[in-house]
């Protein structure tokens, strides 16, 4: 089984906000998820709340072998998060 750390959409029409959450890969888009790290919101203003990750669950799932999509890297790192 691969799991994958990739967004999901909630929110509502017009007002996006994506979960950052971990998947079996084969798993649909917005289906059931295994874990729930944090929260994407691409329509806030100040950049440092853009993005809430748990760095401890984070670094968990990659260690037992989840690796991120490279839409979630790309955040992160933005983020500062991960270093660039």
């Amino acid at each position: 089984m691969a799991v994958k750390i990739r967004l999901s959409r909630v929110g509502r029409k017009n007002l996006p906000l994506w979960r950052v959450a971990v998947f079996d890969s084969r798993t649909r888009r917005d289906g059931r998820y295994l874990d729930n790290l944090g929260i994407y919101n691409p329509g806030e203003t100040k950049p440092e709340n853009k993005i809430k990750i748990d760095r401890e669950r984070y670094d968990q799932w990659l260690k037992r072998g989840a690796r991120p999509t490279e839409t979630v890297e790309r955040l992160l790192k933005h983020a500062g998060i991960l270093p660039k």
